[in-house]
């Protein structure tokens, strides 16, 4: 009777700790999550709330407001006098010309380092990979004498070549990564059939790396596009200045009016939710299947 009756408790307690605990401990993750969430986005929302508002109603004891009516032309204002549109150009020209160059680049030297039987491979990725351990910043003033001598401050390439360097050993190990997970039959059986290095590499190889391409164009882009120290350093006038300085010279002509201000930050930060939004799933997938495999 008693073997009878622990082995019965045994059998009741069993189901309810493995039914019980893993829903509570779900339910816990989902709510943290869900506060860091909030935590991540409120001052999004706080942006564009203050940025529909009248710059008179920004002071007061509620922290957010609802607009009533939105106030449509502080973004008409802040296109037009923060010179939006020739800033974006000049960001779309330098970002676009990063990512391209910083992809080729470190699909190549991956592909060479981990694909390809040479005695220097290691050293080479090593030796790049030090890159990592150099705070961008850090080369400003060198960067600076160097450019100069060459004539190249003030121009896109001030800013292309230092992006290029400094997101090069990142990408270069997202590459690497993958690549150790790509059967090397794929590319012996093209080399067989006669396909040489370079169609091995960008026809048979490059599709399947299409998740790190994605993880590498979109994490190069966010930190290209919202760098502004070094384009302020490299950069004295109109003609190649990037998105970022917008809000410096708006904030300068419009010192109190505030609404239109954050308008004019709202606009900046638009091209980056847009491009995250819509690329989330790639990032993720690419980042979570070069870990699991690498």
């Amino acid at each position: 009777m008693v073997n009878g009756a622990s082995l019965g408790l045994k059998a009741w307690n069993g189901p309810r700790r493995t039914g019980t605990w893993p829903r509570l401990k779900r339910y816990l993750l989902y709510t943290v999550l869900t506060l860091l969430a909030m935590g991540q986005l409120f001052p999004l929302i706080w942006l564009l709330d203050y940025s529909l508002l009248k710059s008179g109603d920004l002071f007061g004891t509620e922290f957010l407001k609802l607009p009533n009516p939105p106030q449509w032309s502080n973004y008409l204002k802040a296109w037009t006098d923060g010179l939006i549109l020739p800033y974006f150009i000049n960001s779309v020209i330098i970002t676009g010309s990063t990512v391209i160059l910083t992809v080729l680049a470190a699909f190549m030297l991956a592909f060479a380092c981990s694909r390809m039987q040479w005695k220097l491979s290691k050293a080479v990725y090593g030796f790049v990979m030090l890159g990592m351990m150099i705070p961008i910043h850090a080369t400003l003033l060198p960067n600076f004498q160097l450019f100069a001598r060459l004539g190249m401050l003030d121009t896109y390439w001030s800013l292309i070549i230092p992006y290029v360097a400094f997101n090069l050993p990142f990408s270069t190990l997202v590459f690497t990564g993958f690549l150790q997970t790509v059967p090397r039959a794929l590319e012996e059986s093209a080399l067989i059939d006669g396909c040489t290095i370079w169609g091995a590499m960008f026809r048979i190889v490059a599709p399947i790396t299409k998740p790190a391409i994605v993880t590498v164009s979109v994490m190069t882009f966010v930190s290209a596009w919202n760098e502004f120290i070094m384009a302020n350093t490299y950069l004295s006038s109109d003609r190649c200045r990037t998105l970022p300085f917008s809000v410096i010279k708006f904030i300068g002509y419009y010192t109190a009016d505030y609404a239109t201000q954050f308008a004019c930050m709202m606009l900046v930060a638009l091209p980056i939710l847009v491009v995250y939004a819509f690329l989330n799933r790639y990032i993720t997938e690419g980042v979570t299947m070069g870990a699991l495999r690498g």
